[in-house]
C-alpha cells in the first residue's frame, strides 16, 4: 500500500486529489495540510511514501517544505503540483529534490499515472 500526503492551500484541490486517489488500488491518503507548518509536522510524524506538494502556500513556500522533507527523508517521493509552472520554479523544485513537477490544471492525469506505477 502506497501512502500519500497532500499539501495544497486550496480545499477544492485537496478534496479532488483525495477523491481521485481513493479510487486507486494500493493508494491511501494518510493526511492533508493547507500550510507549510502543519505539513512538515505531519510528514515527519506520519512518514508517507509520497507527498503531493503545491509551491504556493501560506507562510512558508512549498519549496521550503520540499527541502526540509528531502533532507530528513531522502527516499520520500515528492510530486510538486502548481499553477505556476514557470521554468525557474521547475528548476528550483528539481534542484531541491522533487521527483516530479506537474501543472495542476493540465497534468492531473500524469500525476495519477505516476502514483499507479
Amino acid at each position: 500500500m502506497k501512502t500519500v500526503y497532500i499539501v495544497d492551500d486550496s480545499t477544492r484541490i485537496r478534496k479532488r486529489l483525495a477523491e481521485l486517489l481513493s479510487d486507486m488500488e494500493n493508494v491511501r491518503v494518510i493526511g492533508q495540510a493547507d500550510n507549510a507548518e502543519a505539513a512538515v509536522d505531519d510528514i515527519f510524524r506520519l512518514r508517507p511514501d509520497t507527498v503531493i506538494l503545491d509551491i504556493q502556500l501560506p507562510g512558508r513556500s512549498g519549496l521550503t517544505v520540499l527541502t526540509e522533507v528531502k533532507e530528513k527523508f531522502p527516499g520520500i517521493t515528492v510530486i510538486v503540483i502548481t499553477n505556476y509552472d514557470y521554468p525557474q520554479y521547475r528548476r528550483q523544485s528539481m534542484d531541491a529534490g522533487a521527483d516530479f513537477f506537474f501543472n495542476k490544471t493540465r497534468e492531473f492525469e500524469r500525476l495519477l499515472q505516476v502514483l499507479k506505477t
